[in-house]
């Protein structure tokens, strides 16, 4: 399989980088489970300033609506309800396999008094213990279901480092669609950094995304070869939002109806 690396000054940058990559450089391969085709490669995209301006893509899937659902999803675990109610339901979410596992208190006792700390505060807990650890991992992967199941998380694991007094963040998708799925989960992501530098009180750093098949479904052939015929053509400013000076309101806006499907779900869901 190919390999390629792409690096960005920010989020949209190197999205478009690894749209570019994957049409020049990903080879034609089957995907019998899905009875098509896809173009893949292995990719390695670097974000060098996550929160730089402009940092929303117009060469995304959906809108603000979506975007906002999404990282409430997976910062905020709205959905995690959803698991496990019926055979219709969910198997995981990420928020949930964030938080879900226990990490015993040894050393951390005093950082998160009596409760077991979960994934995330462990990550804060270790940075504080010590900023230069190599320890503040994530994990997302549950072999116990994930072997089972029809659609396993794609998301493996997350790692966190402090260094030159900023949080740099390191994710690793086994598989990743780079035109429907990539700008959501990597916008999540490093809002979820984001999140946690502040509170570890450091600057956000890098933010580096690794899939080891990186993808375009055939279906989605069309699409990609359009997008890539925009980022010829079309000047920067075409091409994306700001997110503090616009998408933000825009994206705010969005969260009460959000919230009252999340309820509308939850009441069908408790039936």
């Amino acid at each position: 399989m190919r390999e390629v690396h792409v690096r960005g000054f920010n989020l949209p940058t190197a999205y478009h980088l690894a749209l570019q990559g994957l049409y020049d450089h990903g080879e034609i391969s089957e995907v019998p489970d899905y009875n098509q085709k896809q173009r893949e490669c292995a990719m390695t995209v670097v974000v060098e300033n996550p929160l730089a301006e402009p940092r929303i893509s117009r060469l995304m899937l959906g809108g603000p609506h979506e975007l906002q659902q999404y990282e409430m999803e997976v910062l905020d675990g709205i959905l995690d309800f959803m698991i496990g109610a019926d055979e219709n339901t969910w198997e995981y979410t990420y928020h949930d396999r964030m938080v879900k596992y226990p990490v015993y208190e040894n050393m951390y006792a005093d950082v998160h008094a009596k409760d077991p700390l979960d994934q995330l505060q462990f990550v804060v807990a270790e940075l504080r213990r010590n900023p230069f650890s190599r320890r503040a991992v994530i994990i997302i992967r549950d072999p116990s279901i994930d072997a089972f199941i029809a659609n396993p998380a794609c998301l493996q694991n997350i790692q966190f480092f402090i260094r030159n007094g900023k949080l740099d963040m390191m994710v690793l998708f086994r598989s990743n669609d780079l035109p429907e799925a990539f700008f959501y989960n990597a916008w999540a992501l490093i809002r979820l950094q984001e999140k946690l530098a502040e509170i570890l009180e450091v600057e956000v750093g890098t933010y580096t995304h690794r899939s080891n098949s990186m993808h375009c479904y055939e279906k989605d052939f069309e699409l990609l070869e359009g997008y890539i015929n925009g980022i010829e053509t079309r000047a920067v400013e075409d091409l994306t939002y700001d997110y503090i000076d616009l998408f933000k309101d825009m994206m705010d806006e969005e969260i009460p109806s959000i919230l009252e499907m999340v309820l509308d779900q939850k009441a069908k869901v408790e039936g």
